[in-house]
């Protein structure tokens, strides 16, 4: 299965490409897609929209996974946050890929068994399961690549759990 994790942003969004089988994690790609703040937002929000359509028709992932809207102090930030992750939405709508989203809770506790965990852990645990010599940079990317991560831990469970004898 091909898992596209998303990291949504408007100056960045950070993206990664797992392929998951029978519990192995085979990392394809990974990156930021930027724009640049001195560009008008609808041109960003286009720009976002066509680059995520162009990595989906790239890698033709089976599913994505991305981070609900968190807002904490900077509402304005999370509003611009919330613009992106719409024209996400629309991008992955329109090529139909489902999407499973996390909670930043959930994407923690689904990485390291606990809610609260800092960055820095996360981080540590996406280069553990990816056998990576070094964390993942830009800190976009590495987030992508901690959803695709959480898709696959929640996608092993289901699995387990559709096994077990009822």
């Amino acid at each position: 299965m091909r898992i596209l994790g998303i990291d949504p942003g408007l100056a960045t969004v950070g993206f990664a490409i797992l392929d998951y089988f029978e519990e192995e994690k085979n990392l394809i790609e990974y990156g930021v897609i930027t724009t640049s703040a001195k560009t008008p937002k609808t041109h960003r929000l286009k720009e976002i929209h066509n680059d995520i359509s162009a990595i989906l028709g790239e890698y033709k992932p089976d599913i994505c996974a991305i981070e609900q809207i968190f807002f904490s102090k900077n509402v304005t930030t999370g509003i611009q946050v919330s613009e992106s992750r719409g024209v996400i939405l629309l991008a992955l709508n329109e090529a139909n890929v489902p999407l499973q989203e996390f909670s930043p809770s959930s994407l923690k506790r689904s990485l390291t068994g606990n809610g609260n965990a800092d960055k820095q852990m996360i981080q540590k645990m996406v280069m553990l399961e990816l056998k990576l010599q070094e964390i993942p940079k830009p800190d976009d990317a590495a987030d992508a690549l901690s959803l695709a991560l959480a898709l696959c831990s929640e996608l092993r469970y289901h699995q387990i759990e559709n096994k077990l004898p009822t």
